[in-house]
């Protein structure tokens, strides 16, 4: 078992079951500290490589998944990941796609659809998911 994140290290979010995720924008230099074991790059183009284990999921700035059986399935993997390891979700500026991907973990961890985008807001960043239909989507996101 991987050691997890602190609560306390930049940009982790603490999500109601006691999962600690990260999220963070790629234009940022790496965080000091420990590196993730499992990491989605939500991105238009493909992401840089990287030295631990990580998914592409394809997505344009400002916009929405390229696919949202894709997008699920990523979601639901890195939120099991989230358990035992270091999980990352980063896109270039680390609010928009970044908070939209947190407030779909937060709603695999019960955090009801319609509080999902304020929770997140409170205890990631005040300006995640920057977009109405990233909003709405995440509104509509199911378990």
């Amino acid at each position: 078992m991987t050691p997890p994140w602190k609560a306390t290290d930049a940009g982790v979010l603490r999500l109601p079951s006691g999962r600690l995720v990260r999220g963070r924008g790629l234009r940022r230099p790496l965080p000091e500290g420990p590196t993730p074991t499992f990491a989605v790059y939500l991105l238009g183009g493909e992401p840089p490589e990287v030295p631990w284990e990580a998914r592409w999921l394809r997505w344009p700035d400002f916009w929405l998944p390229s696919s949202r059986a894709e997008a699920a399935a990523v979601f639901r993997a890195a939120w099991e990941r989230a358990d035992a390891d270091r999980v990352e979700i980063a896109c270039a500026g680390g609010r928009g796609r970044t908070g939209t991907a947190l407030a779909c973990l937060a709603v695999l961890d019960g955090v009801p659809a319609d509080r999902a985008v304020e929770f997140v807001r409170e205890n990631y960043h005040p300006r995640a998911v920057e977009t109405p239909w990233q909003r709405r989507y995440v509104g509509h996101f199911t378990a």
